[in-house]
């Protein structure tokens, strides 16, 4: 499918007002945030009253973001930055050295959680992914959230390390063997009361995408468009379909795939020409901050709503209905099979 140019850019451009209308943050000090610390632990992970919840404060919890996302550790606060953050460990990937080192240092600096980490993974390379998780499990820790959250949009047609469409290769094919690769540590880590949890990024252009199965690469008619809406859309069924096996087995393991709705970042430099001078000109009034973008994220990782809870399309910390094609198991199963045998990893649900 090819898609328009303008349909694309209506599905990025904004369409609500800012975030705090829709989500129910609240301000230190109001009795919503007194109401919610009597039920959570004061571990602000987000820039407002977003609280890790008792029934996930627990010694020992790993969390793993992929990238490093400075505004997740921008909490307002400093009585909320040092009460229970110190002990938590936390591991950061990225495949900018430079970059992610300054945002850990700025998070052990506020928080003074010296537990902090960074581990180099590139995820457009396969060999980077299996040196990453090789090295983090040399560390015998568990691992209790996976957000995957890397990504590059409407880039210009180019390949991966590997030899993969660009938006395929990294958005999807990344996540999805990274995931598959960490799953038994995530298993080992869950436990009653206690899952684990993998959050995965979507989008909403995955409502305009279609699932080529016969040309995942875009090789036949490559537009940028449609090939980043594919691999948003791909991400969904892959996270539906890991769920029906997780809970098959009676792990103690949850995927859920959020929408983080639009976000004023650098992504958009290769978008069409009109949603870029809509961002120049507006982003700072219409579009979410990253602070705000991260939040649905956040909210999929913490919640106790959603304890044991998977399988779940979340935007603006609600559950709302995915493309109608994402529940079709067959295709899930599909894709599944063949994205198993283009990163080699073993298909057991043949």
């Amino acid at each position: 499918m090819r898609l328009k140019e303008e349909e694309f850019a209506k599905l990025l451009s904004p369409k609500e007002p800012p975030l705090q209308k829709h989500l129910k943050i609240q301000p230190p000090g109001s009795k919503t945030f007194e109401k919610m610390t009597k039920t959570t632990s004061n571990y602000s992970l987000l820039f407002n009253a977003c609280s890790l919840p008792k029934t996930l404060k627990k010694p020992g919890r790993v969390w793993w973001l992929i990238p490093v996302i400075p505004a997740l550790w921008r909490p307002r606060r400093e009585d909320q930055l040092r009460s229970g953050v110190q002990d938590q460990p936390c591991q950061h990937a990225g495949n900018n050295d430079s970059k992610a080192k300054q945002v850990v240092s700025k998070i052990k600096e506020e928080t003074l959680n010296d537990k902090v980490e960074f581990l180099y993974c590139d995820l457009a390379s396969m060999t980077s992914i299996r040196q990453f998780v090789q090295k983090f499990k040399m560390k015998k820790i568990l691992l209790h959230v996976l957000i995957n959250n890397a990504g590059v949009m409407m880039v210009p047609q180019r390949k991966t390390r590997d030899g993969f469409e660009e938006h395929f290769g990294l958005n999807y094919l990344g996540h999805f063997l990274l995931t598959n690769l960490l799953v038994d540590t995530l298993k080992e880590s869950g436990s009653p009361g206690h899952s684990a949890r993998v959050v995965t990024v979507s989008s909403a252009t995955h409502y305009v995408a279609e699932l080529n199965m016969d040309d995942l690469q875009s090789s036949a008619c490559y537009s940028p468009h449609a090939a980043y809406a594919q691999s948003k859309l791909a991400l969904v069924l892959f996270t539906y379909h890991l769920q029906r096996l997780l809970a098959a087995e009676g792990s103690h393991v949850t995927a859920n795939v959020v929408d983080p709705g639009v976000v004023n970042t650098d992504l958009y430099k290769h978008v069409f020409w009109a949603t870029r001078l809509a961002k120049k000109l507006l982003g700072w009034l219409l579009f979410k901050t990253p602070d705000e973008g991260a939040w649905t994220s956040i909210y999929a990782a913490v919640t106790p709503e959603l304890e044991g809870v998977g399988g779940r399309y979340l935007y603006n910390e609600k559950e709302t209905k995915s493309l109608h094609v994402t529940y079709n198991q067959k295709l899930q199963q599909q894709l599944w099979s063949k994205s198993c045998e283009m990163t080699g990893v073993l298909d057991v649900t043949l």
